[in-house]
Protein backbone atom coordinates (compact mmCIF):
# COMPACT_ATOMS: atom_id res chain seq x y z
CA UNK A 1 0.00 0.00 0.00
CA UNK A 2 1.35 3.88 -1.08
CA UNK A 3 0.00 6.29 1.00
CA UNK A 4 0.83 9.97 0.68
CA UNK A 5 0.69 12.59 3.58
CA UNK A 6 0.11 16.08 2.67
CA UNK A 7 1.37 18.57 5.98
CA UNK A 8 1.80 22.43 6.71
CA UNK A 9 4.74 24.24 8.34
CA UNK A 10 1.92 26.71 10.48
CA UNK A 11 3.59 29.78 12.34
CA UNK A 12 4.70 28.60 15.95
CA UNK A 13 3.29 31.49 17.57
CA UNK A 14 0.02 33.43 17.99
CA UNK A 15 1.68 36.96 17.36
CA UNK A 16 1.60 36.88 13.63
CA UNK A 17 1.27 39.91 11.37
CA UNK A 18 -0.78 40.11 7.95
CA UNK A 19 0.85 42.05 4.70
CA UNK A 20 -0.89 45.44 4.32
CA UNK A 21 -1.53 44.76 0.53
CA UNK A 22 -1.98 41.34 0.54
CA UNK A 23 -4.03 40.57 3.42
CA UNK A 24 -2.17 37.04 4.26
CA UNK A 25 0.24 35.85 6.60
CA UNK A 26 3.94 37.29 6.97
CA UNK A 27 5.72 33.74 7.06
CA UNK A 28 9.50 34.90 6.75
CA UNK A 29 10.96 35.15 9.81
CA UNK A 30 8.80 33.22 11.83
CA UNK A 31 9.01 30.35 14.22
CA UNK A 32 7.15 27.70 12.67
CA UNK A 33 5.87 23.84 13.59
CA UNK A 34 4.12 21.04 11.97
CA UNK A 35 0.40 21.73 11.72
CA UNK A 36 -1.10 19.71 14.39
CA UNK A 37 -3.63 17.58 13.22
CA UNK A 38 -1.48 16.72 10.11
CA UNK A 39 1.18 15.55 13.34
CA UNK A 40 -2.13 12.76 13.40
CA UNK A 41 -2.13 12.30 9.60
CA UNK A 42 0.94 11.07 9.89
CA UNK A 43 0.67 9.31 12.75
CA UNK A 44 -2.42 7.43 10.88
CA UNK A 45 -0.08 7.20 7.84
CA UNK A 46 2.61 5.06 9.77
CA UNK A 47 0.26 2.89 11.99
CA UNK A 48 -1.36 1.75 8.96
CA UNK A 49 2.09 0.91 7.78
CA UNK A 50 2.89 -0.89 10.68
CA UNK A 51 -0.16 -3.00 10.37
CA UNK A 52 -0.41 -4.06 6.48
CA UNK A 53 2.79 -2.53 5.10
CA UNK A 54 3.48 -0.81 2.17
CA UNK A 55 5.48 2.89 2.07
CA UNK A 56 4.46 6.68 2.70
CA UNK A 57 5.74 9.52 0.90
CA UNK A 58 5.30 12.91 2.71
CA UNK A 59 4.15 16.26 0.64
CA UNK A 60 4.59 20.14 2.05
CA UNK A 61 4.31 23.30 -0.28
CA UNK A 62 5.92 25.88 1.27
CA UNK A 63 8.93 28.14 1.66
CA UNK A 64 12.43 26.17 1.78
CA UNK A 65 11.98 26.38 5.35
CA UNK A 66 9.13 23.59 5.52
CA UNK A 67 12.11 20.91 4.97
CA UNK A 68 11.86 21.33 8.62
CA UNK A 69 8.49 19.81 8.73
CA UNK A 70 9.43 16.96 6.09
CA UNK A 71 12.37 16.14 8.50
CA UNK A 72 9.94 15.76 11.24
CA UNK A 73 7.44 13.47 9.34
CA UNK A 74 10.47 11.37 8.01
CA UNK A 75 11.46 10.80 11.88
CA UNK A 76 8.48 9.50 12.30
CA UNK A 77 8.06 7.10 10.09
CA UNK A 78 7.47 8.72 6.31
CA UNK A 79 10.02 6.61 3.79
CA UNK A 80 10.25 9.69 1.22
CA UNK A 81 9.76 13.77 1.42
CA UNK A 82 8.47 16.16 -1.64
CA UNK A 83 8.72 19.99 -0.96
CA UNK A 84 6.92 21.92 -3.56
CA UNK A 85 8.83 25.58 -3.13
CA UNK A 86 8.95 28.16 -5.77
CA UNK A 87 7.91 31.77 -6.05
CA UNK A 88 5.08 31.32 -8.16
CA UNK A 89 3.73 28.92 -5.89
CA UNK A 90 3.69 31.85 -2.85
CA UNK A 91 -0.19 33.42 -2.21
CA UNK A 92 -1.83 30.62 -3.12
CA UNK A 93 -5.29 30.18 -1.35
CA UNK A 94 -6.84 26.73 -0.90
CA UNK A 95 -8.19 26.41 -4.57
CA UNK A 96 -4.64 27.07 -6.21
CA UNK A 97 -2.92 25.01 -3.10
CA UNK A 98 -5.16 21.98 -4.10
CA UNK A 99 -4.49 22.11 -7.65
CA UNK A 100 -0.71 22.33 -7.11
CA UNK A 101 -0.70 19.45 -4.43
CA UNK A 102 -2.80 17.34 -7.08
CA UNK A 103 -0.02 17.85 -9.79
CA UNK A 104 2.06 16.38 -7.17
CA UNK A 105 0.43 13.02 -6.62
CA UNK A 106 -0.14 12.48 -9.84
CA UNK A 107 3.33 13.09 -10.56
CA UNK A 108 4.14 10.86 -7.83
CA UNK A 109 1.44 8.28 -8.83
CA UNK A 110 1.01 4.72 -7.58
CA UNK A 111 -1.08 6.20 -4.24
CA UNK A 112 -4.08 3.80 -2.33
CA UNK A 113 -4.16 6.38 0.26
CA UNK A 114 -4.44 10.19 0.76
CA UNK A 115 -4.21 11.53 3.83
CA UNK A 116 -4.59 14.78 5.19
CA UNK A 117 -5.35 16.85 8.66
CA UNK A 118 -8.55 18.22 9.22
CA UNK A 119 -7.59 22.10 9.17
CA UNK A 120 -4.61 24.20 9.05
CA UNK A 121 -4.99 26.09 12.29
CA UNK A 122 -3.68 29.39 10.38
CA UNK A 123 -6.48 29.40 8.20
CA UNK A 124 -8.97 27.04 9.51
CA UNK A 125 -10.65 26.59 6.45
CA UNK A 126 -10.82 22.76 6.01
CA UNK A 127 -11.28 23.24 2.48
CA UNK A 128 -7.69 21.67 0.98
CA UNK A 129 -8.04 18.15 1.62
CA UNK A 130 -11.40 17.95 0.01
CA UNK A 131 -10.63 20.09 -2.74
CA UNK A 132 -7.62 18.41 -4.17
CA UNK A 133 -9.84 14.82 -3.85
CA UNK A 134 -11.97 16.85 -6.61
CA UNK A 135 -9.02 17.72 -8.65
CA UNK A 136 -8.13 14.10 -8.92
CA UNK A 137 -11.71 12.78 -9.24
CA UNK A 138 -11.50 10.61 -6.36
CA UNK A 139 -13.75 9.50 -3.30
CA UNK A 140 -13.04 11.27 -0.08
CA UNK A 141 -13.87 10.86 3.76
CA UNK A 142 -13.66 14.17 5.70
CA UNK A 143 -13.58 14.28 9.72
CA UNK A 144 -12.26 10.64 10.39
CA UNK A 145 -11.82 10.27 13.84
CA UNK A 146 -10.66 6.22 12.98
CA UNK A 147 -9.20 4.39 10.03
CA UNK A 148 -8.34 0.82 8.56
CA UNK A 149 -8.35 -0.70 5.21
CA UNK A 150 -10.78 -3.72 4.16
CA UNK A 151 -10.05 -5.55 0.89
CA UNK A 152 -9.33 -2.45 -1.58
CA UNK A 153 -12.09 0.08 0.77
CA UNK A 154 -10.44 2.50 3.44
CA UNK A 155 -13.47 2.39 6.33
CA UNK A 156 -13.79 5.65 8.82
CA UNK A 157 -15.57 6.32 11.34
CA UNK A 158 -16.84 10.33 11.76
CA UNK A 159 -18.00 11.68 15.22
CA UNK A 160 -20.34 14.39 14.27
CA UNK A 161 -22.39 16.43 16.80
CA UNK A 162 -25.52 14.10 16.96
CA UNK A 163 -24.42 10.82 16.14
CA UNK A 164 -21.17 8.62 14.82
CA UNK A 165 -21.17 7.53 11.38
CA UNK A 166 -19.64 4.49 9.48
CA UNK A 167 -18.46 4.77 6.26
CA UNK A 168 -16.23 3.59 3.49
CA UNK A 169 -14.54 4.40 0.32
CA UNK A 170 -12.91 2.43 -2.41
CA UNK A 171 -9.45 3.59 -2.64
CA UNK A 172 -7.40 5.15 -4.29
CA UNK A 173 -9.41 7.20 -2.01
CA UNK A 174 -8.70 10.62 -0.05
CA UNK A 175 -9.15 11.42 3.89
CA UNK A 176 -8.88 14.19 5.93
CA UNK A 177 -8.04 13.29 9.55
CA UNK A 178 -8.92 14.64 13.32
CA UNK A 179 -7.29 15.21 16.20
CA UNK A 180 -9.42 12.66 17.98
CA UNK A 181 -8.07 10.12 15.75
CA UNK A 182 -4.71 9.46 17.68
CA UNK A 183 -1.89 10.82 19.75
CA UNK A 184 1.23 11.46 17.41
CA UNK A 185 3.94 9.71 18.96
CA UNK A 186 7.56 11.75 19.55
CA UNK A 187 10.41 10.83 16.70
CA UNK A 188 13.50 9.05 18.73
CA UNK A 189 17.24 10.48 18.07
CA UNK A 190 18.06 7.20 16.12
CA UNK A 191 15.01 7.82 13.93
CA UNK A 192 16.15 11.74 14.07
CA UNK A 193 19.27 10.52 12.46
CA UNK A 194 17.85 7.92 9.88
CA UNK A 195 15.54 10.59 8.52
CA UNK A 196 18.21 12.68 7.35
CA UNK A 197 19.64 9.84 4.68
CA UNK A 198 16.22 9.35 3.34
CA UNK A 199 14.83 10.44 0.08
CA UNK A 200 14.05 14.27 -0.35
CA UNK A 201 13.01 15.94 -3.58
CA UNK A 202 11.87 19.55 -4.36
CA UNK A 203 9.98 20.39 -7.26
CA UNK A 204 9.07 23.59 -8.75
CA UNK A 205 6.10 24.96 -10.82
CA UNK A 206 7.32 23.81 -14.09
CA UNK A 207 8.63 20.40 -12.35
CA UNK A 208 5.05 19.92 -11.57
CA UNK A 209 3.90 20.99 -15.50
CA UNK A 210 1.47 23.51 -13.68
CA UNK A 211 -0.35 26.07 -15.51
CA UNK A 212 1.15 29.86 -14.24
CA UNK A 213 -2.58 30.83 -14.56
CA UNK A 214 -3.75 28.30 -11.98
CA UNK A 215 -1.11 28.47 -9.16
CA UNK A 216 -0.33 31.15 -6.64
CA UNK A 217 -1.77 34.52 -6.60
CA UNK A 218 -2.66 33.97 -10.19
CA UNK A 219 -4.65 31.30 -9.57
CA UNK A 220 -6.66 32.10 -6.59
CA UNK A 221 -9.83 34.01 -6.60
CA UNK A 222 -9.95 35.00 -2.88
CA UNK A 223 -8.46 38.13 -2.30
CA UNK A 224 -8.48 40.73 1.24
CA UNK A 225 -9.93 43.82 0.22
CA UNK A 226 -8.46 45.45 3.39
CA UNK A 227 -7.59 45.35 6.96
CA UNK A 228 -8.60 46.84 10.34
CA UNK A 229 -8.06 46.24 13.89
CA UNK A 230 -11.19 45.92 16.00
CA UNK A 231 -11.74 48.42 18.66
CA UNK A 232 -10.14 47.60 21.70
CA UNK A 233 -12.70 47.54 24.68
CA UNK A 234 -11.83 47.55 28.47
CA UNK A 235 -13.95 44.98 30.17
CA UNK A 236 -13.85 44.54 34.23
CA UNK A 237 -13.54 41.03 35.46
CA UNK A 238 -15.73 39.95 38.26
CA UNK A 239 -14.74 36.95 40.86
CA UNK A 240 -17.11 35.39 42.58
CA UNK A 241 -15.98 33.13 46.04
CA UNK A 242 -18.13 30.34 48.02
CA UNK A 243 -19.88 27.27 47.50
CA UNK A 244 -20.74 26.03 43.83
CA UNK A 245 -24.60 26.49 44.77
CA UNK A 246 -23.71 30.01 46.14
CA UNK A 247 -21.42 31.26 43.27
CA UNK A 248 -24.51 29.85 40.58
CA UNK A 249 -26.68 31.88 42.66
CA UNK A 250 -24.68 35.06 42.73
CA UNK A 251 -24.04 34.53 38.62
CA UNK A 252 -27.40 34.40 37.93
CA UNK A 253 -28.31 37.93 40.23
CA UNK A 254 -25.81 40.01 38.52
CA UNK A 255 -26.96 38.66 34.84
CA UNK A 256 -30.83 39.69 36.41
CA UNK A 257 -29.46 43.17 37.43
CA UNK A 258 -27.94 43.62 34.17
CA UNK A 259 -31.34 42.59 32.54
CA UNK A 260 -29.51 39.82 30.61
CA UNK A 261 -32.04 36.96 31.85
Amino acid sequence: MKILVFVKQVPDTDDVTLDPKTGRLVREGVESKLNPVDANAVEAAVQLKEKYGGTIGVVSMGLPQAEDVLKKALALGCDESYLLSDRPLGGADTLATAYTLSLAARRIGGYDLLLFGRNAVDGDTAQTGPATAAFLGIPQITLASSIDVEDGWVVCERRLEDCTQKVRARMPALVTVTAEMNKPRYPKPIDIMKALKKPRHTWTAQDLGADPSRIGMNGSPTSTRGLMEPPKRKADTKYFQGQPREIAMQIADLLHNEHLI
